[in-house]
């Protein structure tokens, strides 16, 4: 099952400092704070979620924590359709963003 890289907002942190730092933690990059808001939200009774367009970072992105992940990878457009997400908004969220 795929899922996009994340985790939870620390005490005293802002969102955007939690997403830096968990693609630091996770992928071994360091990404630049989003200029805009949030691309997608997914809220339920548990939890909050939101989903930012990274387009800048500098470094490769690689397994950082492979007790967290099995792997990291990039797909072409083509193959999302084939591929288990880890939820479902995922498909239609990242086809919207490929194609703008």
């Amino acid at each position: 099952m795929w899922d996009l890289p994340g985790g939870h907002v620390e005490e005293g942190e802002d969102p955007k400092e939690s997403l830096v730092r968990e693609l630091r933690e996770e992928l071994g990059i360091t990404a630049s704070e989003p200029s805009s808001p949030p691309m997608h939200e997914i809220r339920t009774a548990t939890f909050d979620m939101q989903i930012w367009l990274v387009d800048r970072w500098t470094g490769t992105p690689v397994n950082a924590a492979p007790d967290e992940h099995d792997a990291v990878a990039w797909f072409e457009m083509s193959e999302l359709d084939g591929l288990r997400l880890a939820h479902e908004s995922y498909l239609s969220m990242l086809t919207a963003v490929l194609v703008a």
